[in-house]
């Protein structure tokens, strides 16, 4: 399995999006400083994520979320948990 998982910021708000095949290893890599992409935007949540079959698959929909009409797929998705 492979997954697709959204990281919100709790320094700026912002998500990051990215992909793994073991997740828990890569949200503790995020939360430890050692992913480039997010040791500035620490401390982070895992806020989704969804489980591919294939690598191919999670990084089309990593893409997908990437886009604005992944993160406005995000926003309606995570509404009432964003908003409190």
């Amino acid at each position: 399995m492979y997954y697709t998982y959204v990281l919100q910021s709790m320094k700026d708000m912002n998500f990051y999006v990215g992909l793994s095949k073991d997740l828990k290893l890569r949200f503790e890599n995020h939360g430890k400083g050692l992913a480039e992409s997010t040791k500035d935007r620490r401390p982070l949540r895992i806020i989704y994520y969804e489980a591919c079959l294939s690598r191919d698959d999670a990084r089309q929909r990593e893409r997908y979320l990437k886009t604005y009409h992944g993160r406005m797929f995000l926003r309606r998705r995570l509404k009432s948990y964003l908003t409190g």
